[in-house]
């Protein structure tokens, strides 16, 4: 289907910064405060019942379910963008200009230089009932397609560099690496909870100076996609780490 390797030295900076994005997105200010009792609605029990074996083996299948559902929607979203790029191919340089140029106003935004209204909301779509594993999915899908704009500059930044593929399969796989650096903590959470539950409280404490390094990191991606820096990347990676040669 897609006829061409994966994986390549060029896009293992790609793939990183797809992961980052993903992490980057679950601590986000309008996610990271929801997660436990969202994962204890998906799973139909209450937080408490997290603790005992029972509940948390629910929690742990909801919570792989709603993985699996909001993968479906980035996956998809991936594809679409590849083909995109695909089709805008003689544009890529000012589209990559202009992508640089937007994720660093992304990244002023969460550092606080300035402040986009848009962004301070999330546009939350509902569906599904919790108890159920179709359920859990179909909140996967909805979070996917409703927790946006609060997720969207991240998002963004990654579809962005998808579309600058050079082929469909690797364009969808930043979406998937997206997905999973994105639903990942989900899953954590509902395997370890309560012994994470110290350390979601000091995150919860530090929103504010999560969201700033967070800014900060979106800032520097966009700055690297303006001045050609992921270029420079990958040689350093090929020239420190000759075995990847080996790749793609």
């Amino acid at each position: 289907m897609f006829g061409t390797e994966i994986l390549d030295a060029a896009l293992l900076p790609a793939l990183f910064i797809a992961a980052l994005g993903g992490l980057m997105s679950f601590l986000s200010p309008c996610v990271l405060p929801i997660v436990p009792p969202y994962i204890a609605y998906m799973a139909g029990i209450s937080p408490s019942e997290m603790n005992d074996g029972k509940g948390r083996g629910r929690a742990v299948w909801a919570a792989c379910m709603f993985v699996l559902g909001l993968s479906t929607v980035f996956l998809l979203m991936g594809l679409a963008a590849s083909a995109l790029g695909r089709a805008v191919l003689q544009y890529r340089d000012a589209l990559n200009t202009a992508a640089g140029l937007l994720i660093m106003v992304f990244g002023a935004h969460f550092i606080g230089v300035f402040r986009l209204s848009f962004l301070d909301r999330d546009l939350r779509a509902e569906g599904g009932q919790g108890g159920t594993a179709l359920g859990a999915y179909v909140l996967g899908l909805a979070f996917a397609f409703g927790w946006t704009p609060c997720i969207g500059p991240i998002l963004g930044s990654i579809l962005t560099m998808a579309a600058g593929q050079a082929s469909l399969a690797k364009g969808t796989a930043l979406l998937a690496v997206y997905a999973l650096g994105l639903g990942l903590p989900f899953i954590l959470v509902a395997v370890f909870f309560p012994s994470l539950t110290p350390l979601m409280r000091w995150m919860n404490r530090h929103l504010g100076r999560i969201e700033k390094i967070i800014g900060l990191m979106l800032w520097t991606i966009g700055l690297m996609m303006l001045t050609g820096q992921f270029s420079d990347l990958s040689y350093w990676l090929l020239n420190t780490f000759p075995a990847l040669q080996s790749f793609g």
